[in-house]
């Protein structure tokens, strides 16, 4: 028994640990594939080379990323049939199907017109070229719906009937069109596309203040200030009304969300801060406001909110992690809405460039859309728990019959091979992100290595900004 509850465990750790790694470059690349397209049509409608630059510089990291993506994905499939097999058995016939067709529409057209994309500049016409380039970001968002469309019937399974304990489809519109499917592929998409911004802008902010090619990265810069103005105000409503739907399909993973243990028939407590116990159904630190959490989460001050105690504790989700997962993208949301409104003021004001502090901070802000990412999707499939398919397979039940120790040394081969992997692949990312927009005419510019420019002392780090050295404008 014992063993059996450690595989459970070892087996979910190795799905968590492997689709950490996977959802960081799917939720890059949807978004990195969408600016390419808008930064050749730029070229293409106004002529201006500076697009051109730019959509050859994150060309190079959307082939690299999207492989990654690509390797990463193919591990998860794999433990599907390692240690998921029962899972897969009994929900095969809905699940299998979902994933062939993001198999079948998405990734067969990326994969087709990816070549041209990568190597087809100048060996075919600049609109066979862009149009190869929209087909691809038209894939990456295709291969996100069918994917969110799949994992969203785990949550919210609708459209299917039970033989003998396997599931069957009895209605593929009620399957794909699931409840909770709208609000959690919207809510991922725009994650995407924030989340590209941020390194956008990230990359962006550090070539200003090195002082290389300040053109290309003002242009970088003011694309995605523009879009986090524009785009985080419609997450906090996708957000908001995906809350409003886990809180009507999900009320456990709510509670947990919230931190509420008892029931409140109106005028429930915003809690911002806690710490919660889970054996001892109470939270500790707690820090919150009251009377309006009704009406965050129901949008009136009579709604009722759930408390965990109204489940057995069988039934009940790791509160900690979903409780703290909420808020650190919660959090991240709030810093992402400072960036965007602050930094459009500053570029609208024609400061942005002297505002150095401001720069730091964009460009320390770079991995939060990931981070957030990582946190939302801890917030929804930890808050699952301890169903695979909500109120219907209970994780237990879901696992292969092999042992603890096999799961654990392939968990640990995945743990070393990944570290080597992925660390070498961020690697060579940050250093082409480092390179930074090159035309033609400044490929042989010299330019300071990575390492002399960390070991510089900040004097000397000024000299090259470009109030410092503007003639290392391109």
């Amino acid at each position: 028994m014992n063993d059996t509850l450690d595989m459970v465990l070892l087996a979910r750790s190795q799905f968590a640990f492997t689709v950490t790694f996977h959802i960081i470059f799917p939720s890059f690349t949807i978004g990195l594939a969408s600016y390419l397209a808008v930064l050749e049509g730029l070229w293409l409608k106004t002529g201006r080379e500076i697009f051109r630059d730019l959509y050859q510089f994150w060309v190079k990291i959307f082939a690299v990323s999207f492989g990654m993506g690509v390797v990463s994905g193919l591990v998860m499939s794999y433990q599907f049939g390692t240690n998921w097999s029962v899972f897969s058995e009994l929900t095969g016939n809905v699940l299998g199907p979902l994933l062939g067709y993001e198999v079948l529409t998405a990734f067969f057209l990326e994969a087709s017109f990816l070549g041209i994309m990568l190597f087809g500049w100048n060996r075919v016409g600049p609109r066979l070229h862009f149009t190869a380039t929209c087909i691809v970001a038209g894939g990456a968002l295709i291969s996100a719906f069918w994917i969110l469309s799949a994992n969203s019937w785990m949550h919210t399974p609708t459209g299917y009937e039970i033989s003998d304990g396997i599931f069957y489809a009895s209605n593929w519109l009620e399957v794909i069109f699931n409840p909770s499917f709208p609000y959690r592929f919207a809510h991922m998409v725009l994650a995407a596309y924030l989340t590209t911004s941020l390194v956008v802008a990230s990359v962006a902010a550090l070539h200003l203040l090195r002082g290389i090619r300040p053109d290309a990265a003002s242009v970088m810069m003011n694309m995605a200030m523009g879009f986090l103005l524009v785009v985080v105000p419609l997450q906090i409503i996708a957000g908001h009304e995906h809350g409003a739907n886990t809180y009507e399909m999900q009320p456990t993973k709510l509670a947990a969300m919230e931190g509420h243990w008892e029931t409140y028939d109106g005028d429930a407590p915003l809690i911002l801060f806690a710490w919660p116990r889970q054996g001892e159904e109470k939270n500790e630190l707690v820090l919150q406001i009251p009377k309006i959490g009704s009406w965050v989460v129901t949008g009136s001050m009579d709604g009722t909110i759930r408390g965990l105690k109204e489940w057995a504790p069988k039934d009940r989700p790791p509160v900690v992690w979903v409780f703290w997962a909420f808020r650190v993208m919660v959090g991240i949301g709030v810093l992402m809405l400072f960036v965007g409104v602050y930094g459009s003021w500053l570029v609208w004001r024609g400061r942005l460039e002297r505002e150095r502090w401001f720069l730091r901070l964009v460009f320390l802000s770079g991995p939060l859309g990931f981070i957030a990412v990582i946190a939302g999707w801890i917030t929804a499939e930890v808050g699952r728990q301890p169903y695979t398919v909500q109120g219907l397979l209970r994780t237990a039940e879901s696992v292969s019959p092999v042992t603890a120790g096999a799961v654990g040394t392939s968990l640990i081969v995945f743990v070393f091979v990944y570290g080597i992997v992925f660390t070498a692949g961020s690697w060579y990312l940050f250093r082409l992100a480092w390179a930074g927009p090159r035309s033609k005419d400044e490929a042989a510019a010299d330019r300071p290595s990575l390492t002399t420019w960390l070991s510089a002392s900040p004097d000397t780090q000024d000299s090259a900004s470009p109030a410092g050295n503007g003639s290392q404008g391109g």
